[in-house]
């Protein structure tokens, strides 16, 4: 029963914020209504943000309710986005939809004539990729619970409903929310990677594979509205995993789990095509008895039913039903592909071939709606998704790579050392061999077998009926040419060729000085001509990755950015020499410090020119679930990110980067590295990080396969960048996402006086990359909270190293606080009143969940805390409140 009633009709409100207000009121009675009967005792406390919390058990279940009420929170900003979105499109049309491809075609130079556009967007791609290190703590249970609560709000958005049937809504929707609390949310065991693989091909099955059919159909309408009738759609959008495929510090990747990674992206997209093609088949009645079939016609779909050994059949059981037998005979040949007898497709290229015939062919007697329904959506998911899901992409760390080599080398004598000229010319020497001798595999250690096994596999399905099944070997932690050089030595150990390798090893460039060498690598690189040949694909395209997390570790936010935007600039101006392009990825996570920001804007501020139509983008963690668990939300993401590179299409004219700017942004970014350093070069550092915050019982949380650290080592330089992040933002000190700014904005001042108040003012009004900047800086700072980071900080046992750390960490943040006010003109959290008033609305409970953690970190430490599932139960509480982990 409802603690009282609800609204009558809450879809009634046209006024978003009364809709929202609503919403949120009547989720707040069904989240009462369950802890009134799960958990009676903590309901009160629950209410009230200003009491203590309760030790014990009573501290679990109001944390699992906090935690419940946070993840309502988010389902609700979710849907009342997406309810936003459509009464924009229901006013103004789809060109006042921010995002949509309608709006950026609008923006696009209005001289562009439609044969101009047509060769631009063939080259529009993008390239969503879920990776392996998911830092979401929900479980996959969880995560279905949530997108089963937002389908039913999104069926209480029409007007239909009587009341009774309203009432039947909200009670489905509160026993969603009392299974929520009997699940829990907790994983008790780490998941296993195949709990991984699956949890990244949950997104597709609930979501994705329905979701680009209708951007495929969002691009039409645009694009004919614009141009007229008749610019195809292209296949824009190629999902990538790194879910099974990356191994870089993670041992429990193997050859074996890439080939079950493989396996289940291709069994899962063709059941789903099998289910399209069976609905098709029932309902594409067509018969020749009544409807004139062109001789031709019949001859091309009859060549489609033949290649099933049951053709005869099917002609006497459906007679005169072309389309029904031409759809069961394909049918027939997806199911022997899922169960691995013969008669299924060769390739990807003939089941397209065969869709293709069954919608001209529709098309020609006049059925266009019926092939826009059954089997357009269908082609068009072919064309994104083909035989395999996604590209499944690999990862692996230099050192390993390096050390495979050495080994190699040392079965027939004393390997050179790494870094040395000898070292560089014996590999060279060895890449130029046409007989190179392979060694016994038999004398190798696992580490080197299993690297070999890999690239091997990486052939075998280069070989398979869809190819692009598997993807490039991303080199982590690339540093020389010699890193590079050395895949493509290893990949003729494993059986490929001697000229030309079927093999794109995409470097990946982490460190701040790395992205400074990486046009020099390219240069070294393409000297040697087995790398150039396999290097240079046939349209001109180089894929380079760019670390966004480990760079912040590495020179702080400021500089970090700066360096990846330099990075990229340089990168196109050297590969240009080489009559190459590069196609940049970019290794972005969810929060500030991993590369987060909203993602047109992202784009948006990109370098003129590095873009050019062509992107790729990591997603992961609770990332992945905010942007794909809906279809809805799915659609409007994927539309978001491809429109936004088709806004980045080349236009005639390019604005000149003002010369100014470029000075001040690095000077700025050398100021803020200089700060950012010399707080993690203070005495103690490192013990101040691990005792002012819970990185070291992060291991307790069971949110995925990797472990915290590379290989085992305990320094800065060794951890991983997720649990830095973590770190950081669960004792909200947030330095990952704002150290260094205030710094180096009074020293810009202080040199240039007045001058410099006028120049950033012209930055943050003209340049996109600095006021973005300073808009990720003040949503990080609207996260910190500096008395909650005392507390934290309390827990540094040495007064020595916690009083002179923690001033400094201080003594920045007011810097900080001054700097953007000064530039913004307003005070904190002004120009972001909706996420001003959600940090609001969640700031009291999460202050004393904090609170509570110290106390919990506290006692675990001193050995009196006993079970582990408080400090679990807060860490996962803390998260959802923010929302990101890490």
């Amino acid at each position: 029963m409802l603690a009282a009633p609800l609204l009558t009709d809450p879809a009634a409100a046209d006024d978003q914020d009364a809709y929202v207000a609503t919403l949120r009121s009547d989720l707040r009675r069904l989240w009462v209504n369950v802890i009134q009967r799960r958990a009676p005792n903590v309901l009160q406390t629950a209410q009230d943000p200003d009491a203590p919390y309760p030790s014990g058990h009573q501290a679990i279940a109001l944390m699992q309710a906090v935690n419940i009420w946070f993840q309502l929170t988010k389902i609700i900003d979710e849907n009342a986005a997406m309810r936003a979105r459509r009464m924009v499109e229901a006013a103004e049309g789809l060109q006042a939809v921010e995002g949509s491809f309608a709006a950026a075609l609008t923006a696009l130079d209005p001289s562009m004539t439609r044969e101009e556009f047509a060769q631009l967007s063939t080259r529009l791609s993008v390239g969503p990729t879920l990776t392996a290190h998911p830092t979401e703590a929900k479980r996959v249970t969880v995560l279905e619970i949530h997108r089963r609560i937002y389908r039913l709000l999104v069926s209480l958005e029409t007007q239909r409903w009587t009341p009774r049937e309203r009432d039947d809504i909200f009670a489905d929707i509160e026993s969603e929310i009392d299974l929520l609390w009997m699940t829990g949310e907790l994983r008790i065991e780490r998941p296993r990677l195949s709990d991984e693989i699956e949890w990244g091909l949950q997104f597709f099955r609930d979501a994705l594979y329905d979701a680009v059919p209708q951007v495929f159909d969002r691009f039409v309408t645009a694009t004919t509205a614009r141009f007229g009738e008749g610019l195809p759609a292209t296949p824009c959008i190629r999902f990538h995993s790194w879910i099974g495929g990356d191994r870089d510090g993670n041992p429990n990747v193997t050859a074996e789990t890439t080939r079950d990674a493989l396996a289940r992206s291709r069994h899962a997209i063709l059941a789903r095509y099998l289910d399209a093609v069976t609905t098709a088949a029932a309902r594409l009645s067509v018969t020749a008895r009544i409807v004139a079939f062109p001789a031709d016609l019949t001859e091309r779909i009859d060549r489609i039913t033949a290649a099933t050994s049951r053709a005869q059949s099917l002609a006497t059981r459906h007679p005169g039903e072309l389309f029904r037998q031409a759809l069961t005979a394909i049918g027939d040949r997806l199911r022997a592909m899922i169960e691995g007898g013969a008669g299924g497709y060769a390739s990807v290229s003939h089941f397209l071939n065969d869709l293709r015939t069954l919608e001209d062919g529709l098309h020609t007697i006049g059925a266009d709606r019926l092939a826009a329904r059954y089997i357009t959506p269908l082609r068009w998911q072919a064309e994104v998704f083909g035989f395999r899901t996604h590209t499944l992409d690999v990862r692996q760390n230099s050192t390993v790579t390096t050390a495979v080599i050495a080994e190699l080398w040392s079965l027939t004598g004393e390997a050179p050392s790494y870094g040395t000229p000898d070292w560089s010319r014996r590999l060279r020497e060895d890449l130029s061999r046409p007989d190179l001798s392979h060694a016994d595999r038999a004398r190798l250690s696992p580490e080197a077998r299993e690297l070999l096994d890999l690239l091997a596999l990486m052939r075998q399905a280069r070989m398979s009926e869809d190819p692009e099944a598997i993807g490039p070997f991303i080199l982590s932690m690339t540093r020389t040419a010699d890193d590079i050089l050395g895949v493509y030595l290893l990949a003729r150990h494993a059986g490929f060729g001697a000229e030309k390798l079927d093999l794109q090893v995409v470097p990946l460039f982490e460190t701040i000085d790395d992205l400074r060498r990486a046009p020099e690598v390219f240069d070294a690189v393409l000297k040697v001509a087995l790398a150039e040949r396999s290097l240079r694909s046939r349209d001109g395209t180089v894929e380079v990755m760019l670390g966004y997390s480990d760079s912040n570790k590495d020179g702080g936010f400021l500089c970090s950015t700066w360096e990846l935007d330099k990075a990229q600039r340089r990168l196109t101006q050297s590969l240009a020499r080489h009559r190459l392009r590069p196609v940049f990825f970019h290794g972005r996570g969810g929060s500030v410090s991993r590369g987060g920001a909203p993602t047109g804007r992202a784009i948006a501020a990109q370098p003129v020119g590095t873009v050019q139509g062509r992107l790729r983008i990591t997603e992961q963690g609770e990332v992945v679930s905010s942007k794909y668990a809906n279809r809805g939300t799915a659609q409007n993401q994927l539309e978001l990110l491809a429109s936004s590179v088709l806004s980045h299409l080349p236009v005639r004219v390019q604005p000149a980067a003002d010369p100014e700017h470029i000075d001040a942004l690095e000077a700025l970014a050398g100021l803020s590295q200089t700060a950012y350093v010399s707080l993690l070069q203070m005495p103690g550092f490192l013990d101040y990080f691990q005792q002012a915050s819970p990185v070291e019982e992060l291991a307790m949380l069971k949110i995925g396969s990797r472990p915290a650290r590379r290989f085992g080592a305990r320094s800065l330089g060794d951890l991983r960048a997720i649990p830095w992040v973590f770190a950081w933002s669960q004792n909200r000190h947030m330095i990952t996402g704002w150290y260094g700014f205030g710094s180096a904005i009074r020293a810009l001042r202080q040199v240039r006086g007045p001058a410099a108040d006028r120049l950033l003012s012209d930055m943050y009004t003209r340049h996109p990359l600095f006021r973005l900047m300073v808009d990720e800086v003040e949503k990080s700072l609207m996260l910190t909270d500096m008395d909650i980071a005392e507390a934290y900080a309390a827990l540094v046992e040495d007064e020595a190293i916690r009083t002179p750390i923690l001033s400094r960490i201080q003594a920045e943040h007011s810097a900080a606080l001054a700097s953007l006010r000064d530039i913004t003109g307003t005070s904190l959290g002004l120009r972001f009143p909706k996420m001003q008033a959600r940090c609001e609305d969640l700031r009291p409970q999460l202050d004393r969940l904090n609170r509570l953690q110290i106390d919990l970190l506290r006692q675990s430490r001193q050995g009196t805390g006993g079970t582990t599932v408080p400090l679990m139960q807060s860490m996962t509480c803390i998260a959802s409140g923010l929302g990101w982990t890490g």
